[in-house]
């Protein structure tokens, strides 16, 4: 997924917005009738394929995204907005699978008596199961990012939203600074005190998303740091959503810069924007899972301690931090690359129930946009279950047949936690959270030691990611593990249907693991 827009970048992506805006003013569309069947565009072809199960010979569907592309990366075209434009029916899975640009592009286009649904966000009062994405990479420092909780529907907000959080005052002995270090090692400047601070100084984040970074001082002390946030919608003026300063114990002792406060000094936290409650705070989780707690920005210090110290490195875009091997201490993004996700792994599908409760909220949206086919669609979506159902079943089967101590995926990106948790296996490992982003060194080591520590006798690629898989090919050629093939997020010619794709993977996931033979 892509990350927040720099000020020097936003400015272009709203024109590209706008610029397919004005495409799709220029189409027209006649109401779905008996002459025609309804026209619906969809993100994904397996969002497609679950639509053509549904609507039969009463839709027209086509997605977005083309076969063998990564819907995390996917950039919209004019020809996608004048699709959305020409729709009655829109459907992404959101969850922000789909980079922000896309999902804007289909709001920005899509037509005011067209729905636009988002299916994963939708599902779950139809039955699907929803898990948390967990982030723990083991740091023996506090991991900080930027985090917006909430929605924000009583201030207006949508998906296409963005929450401006800015550096507005920093006081402290030396020089701080905010960036991200993107996949190829260039810095990403949020926010740099050093040459003062004006609107340059910011970053934008979407509702309910959280984003790494870089945490940099070039002195230890104690530093505070005032963060202000606004909402920004387009075409509407900026609402101040609060302002709240942050106490960072650089190199010195922490219960000494606020006496009586929590110090976050390990696992997972977040300077967060709340668009329901209001306000700023830090979302902190000690132990790195899931469970984070809201501490008020007065009772909270933020440690960066000596062992985080790191040299500037002999590189001029990195001159904002100081001369090439000066000493800095620093709370490091964790991961490389832009990396926006929300709190919840958007890939559901991988769970046989979860598709059909998809198919639940098809049914319903079409139905309410065509009133007559209404029984057609749930006649189809009834017999298209007792599918879905054999199909659960054939998974589950072949899966139970993988040996115990062989239940361990180790995948090209992070999108099988729910085909793990619903079948009985476990994740093992990824080269990267997200393919957007690229393997650090550290993130190679750990997945080679992982690999050989438990044994793992397969590694699987996605097919629509075996030319950014190198790192996993290789670290499978050294550990004597094998190399085999599964589906996350899209089809290829080999496989062109949901039903396809989840019988792919259970029977290659049971083959490479161990399993029975057919």
């Amino acid at each position: 997924m892509p990350g927040p827009l720099s000020p020097l970048r936003r400015p272009a992506a709203l024109l590209a917005v706008a610029a397919l805006g004005l495409v799709a003013s220029c189409g027209t569309a006649t109401q779905p009738g008996a002459d025609r069947p309804l026209k619906v565009v969809t993100t994904t072809g397996i969002i497609a394929d679950l639509v053509r199960n549904v609507g039969g010979d009463r839709v027209e569907v086509s997605s977005l995204v083309p076969p063998g592309a990564d819907p995390h990366t996917y950039e919209p075209s004019p020809s996608d907005a004048r699709r959305v434009a020409e729709a009655d029916v829109t459907f992404t899975n959101h969850l922000l699978l789909e980079p922000q640009a896309l999902v804007t592009a289909i709001d920005a286009n899509s037509r005011d008596d067209a729905a636009n649904v988002s299916l994963a966000e939708s599902s779950e009062t139809y039955g699907a199961h929803v898990i948390p994405l967990v982030e723990n990479l083991g740091l023996d420092v506090l991991w900080l990012g930027l985090r917006v909780r909430g929605e924000g529907h009583a201030l207006g907000a949508d998906r296409t939203s963005q929450i401006r959080i800015a550096a507005t005052d920093v006081k402290g002995p030396g020089r701080f600074a905010g960036y991200l270090t993107e996949s190829l090692g260039a810095p990403e400047i949020f926010f740099d005190s050093g040459d003062g601070l004006d609107d340059r100084d910011a970053t934008t984040v979407p509702p309910a998303a959280h984003t790494h970074l870089n945490w940099a001082f070039t002195k230890p002390g104690v530093y505070k740091v005032t963060l202000a946030s606004q909402l920004r919608n387009q075409g509407a003026p900026p609402k101040e959503l609060g302002k709240q300063t942050f106490t960072f114990a650089v190199g010195v002792d922490p219960a000494k810069a606020v006496p009586g406060a929590t110090v976050l000094n390990r696992g997972h936290a977040d300077l967060a924007t709340d668009l329901d409650k209001g306000g700023l705070y830090a979302f902190a989780d000690a132990e790195g899972g899931t469970k984070q707690t809201v501490v008020p920005a007065d009772k909270a210090v933020i440690e960066v301690p000596a062992r985080a110290a790191e040299t500037v490195p002999d590189d001029p875009q990195f001159g904002f931090l100081g001369a090439p091997g000066a000493r800095i201490l620093q709370l490091p993004q964790a991961v490389l690359g832009q990396h926006v996700h929300g709190e919840i792994d958007p890939h559901l599908w991988q769970d046989v129930h979860n598709a059909d409760a998809y198919a639940q909220v098809i049914r319903d949206t079409l139905s309410r946009t065509d009133p007559d086919g209404a029984s057609y669609y749930s006649d189809r979506t009834r017999a298209y279950g007792t599918q879905l159902d054999d199909l659960d079943r054939y998974v589950r089967d072949r899966v139970a047949t993988i040996p115990a101590d062989r239940r361990r995926l180790v995948t090209t990106h992070d999108a099988f936690g729910y085909f793990a948790d619903a079948y009985g296996l476990t994740v093992g490992g990824f080269v990267v959270p997200n393919p957007a982003q690229e393997p650090s060194v550290d993130d190679v080591r750990k997945l080679s030691t992982t690999i050989h520590d438990l044994h793992v006798p397969a590694v699987f690629l996605e097919s629509n990611l075996i030319q950014r898989a190198s790192v996993l090919r290789q670290v499978a050629s050294d550990q004597g593990a094998r190399i085999c093939t599964v589906y996350g997020d899209a089809f290829d010619d080999h496989v062109q249907t949901y039903a396809d794709m989840m019988r792919h993977n259970a029977d290659e996931i049971t083959r490479c693991l161990g399993g029975a033979a057919r």
